[in-house]
C-alpha cells in the first residue's frame, strides 16, 4: 500500500506545476524550450568530441606502433645479419649472442604487431562511433534550427494572439458601453448631461416665476409694442400718409425742402436762431 503522504505530496506537487503551467507566460515557456534543446545539443556535441577524440587518439598509438614494430623487425633483421656474418668468421659465442638479440626482438615484435592487431580493432570501432557521433551531432543541429525557426514564429503568433485580445476586448467594452479602468462609461456621461440640463430648466422656471423675471417680461411686453406702433407708422406713411412723422415730443419734418441758406464764413458763427444747412 502507498504512503498517503507520498501520495499527496506527488498531488500536490502535480497540482502545483498545473497552476505554473496554466499562469505561465507563454513567451517565458517558449525560451525554456529553446534553451534546453541548445544545453542537450551542446551536451551531445561534447560527448561526439570525446567520441572523435578517442578515435584521434587510437590513431596516434597505432601509428606509433606500427613505428615500433618497423624498428623491431629493422633490429631482427640487422642482428641475424650480424649472427651470420660472426659465424661466417668463425666466431660462434659473437654470433650465438646476435641469434639471441634476433630472438629476444622477434618476441617483442610478436607483442607489438599482435598490439596492432587490437588497436585495428578499436580503431575500427571507434571510426564508426566517430561517424555515428557526427550524424548524430548534425541531426540534432538541423533539429534545433527548426526549433529555433519554430520559436520565432510561435513568438510572432503570440504577439498577434495579444493584439488580438486587445481588440476583442475593446470592442467587448464599446459593446457593453463601460470602459475600463476609471475612464467613465457613455451612460454616466449621458446622466452628467442631463442632469445638467434638468438643473438649468429649474433655474429657469425660477427665474421666470419670481418678480424680476415678471417685470422683465412686461419690459420686454412694452418694447414690442413701442415696436408694433412704430411699424404702423412707418406702414401708414408709405401708403399715403404724412411723410416723416415722428411721435412722442419729435419735430416734423414737412415734405418740402427747405431753400438753401447763405453760407457763414468760415471762423464766424451763424447768427442765434438760425440754423446751417443739414443741421436739425
Amino acid at each position: 500500500m502507498a504512503n498517503p503522504f507520498v501520495k499527496g505530496w506527488k498531488y500536490l506537487m502535480a497540482a502545483f506545476s498545473s497552476k505554473i503551467d496554466e499562469h505561465a507566460d507563454p513567451k517565458v515557456q517558449i525560451q525554456q524550450a529553446v534553451e534546453e534543446a541548445q544545453r542537450q545539443h551542446q551536451a551531445l556535441s561534447q560527448q561526439a568530441a570525446a567520441v572523435i577524440g578517442n578515435q584521434r587518439q587510437l590513431e596516434m598509438k597505432l601509428n606509433r606502433q606500427l613505428g615500433e614494430v618497423e624498428k623491431l623487425q629493422s633490429s631482427t633483421r640487422q642482428a641475424l645479419v650480424l649472427a651470420d656474418k660472426s659465424r661466417a668468421a668463425g666466431d660462434v659465442d659473437k654470433a650465438t649472442q646476435y641469434e639471441n638479440s634476433a630472438e629476444a626482438f622477434a618476441a617483442q615484435l610478436v607483442t607489438a604487431e599482435q598490439s596492432i592487431e587490437d588497436l585495428k580493432g578499436m580503431h575500427d570501432q571507434s571510426l564508426q562511433a566517430a561517424g555515428q557521433a557526427k550524424q548524430a551531432v548534425e541531426r540534432n543541429a538541423m533539429t534545433l534550427q527548426e526549433k529555433i525557426a519554430e520559436r520565432t514564429k510561435l513568438l510572432s503568433q503570440l504577439e498577434q494572439a495579444k493584439m488580438q485580445e486587445q481588440v476583442s476586448a475593446s470592442l467587448r467594452s464599446m459593446t457593453e458601453l463601460a470602459a475600463p479602468g476609471t475612464t467613465p462609461s457613455l451612460d454616466e456621461v449621458r446622466d452628467k448631461i442631463e442632469r445638467r440640463y434638468a438643473n438649468a430648466i429649474g433655474s429657469s422656471e425660477l427665474a421666470q416665476n419670481s418678480v424680476q423675471g415678471r417685470m422683465l417680461e412686461v419690459q420686454q411686453s412694452t418694447v414690442q409694442m413701442a415696436g408694433h406702433s412704430r411699424l404702423e407708422q412707418i406702414r401708414s406713411s408709405m401708403q399715403g400718409g404724412p411723410a416723416g412723422e415722428v411721435t412722442g415730443g419729435e419735430q416734423q419734418l414737412t415734405a418740402q425742402p427747405q431753400a438753401p441758406q447763405d453760407q457763414v464764413p468760415q471762423g464766424q458763427q451763424a447768427p442765434q436762431g438760425q440754423q446751417q444747412p443739414g443741421q436739425v
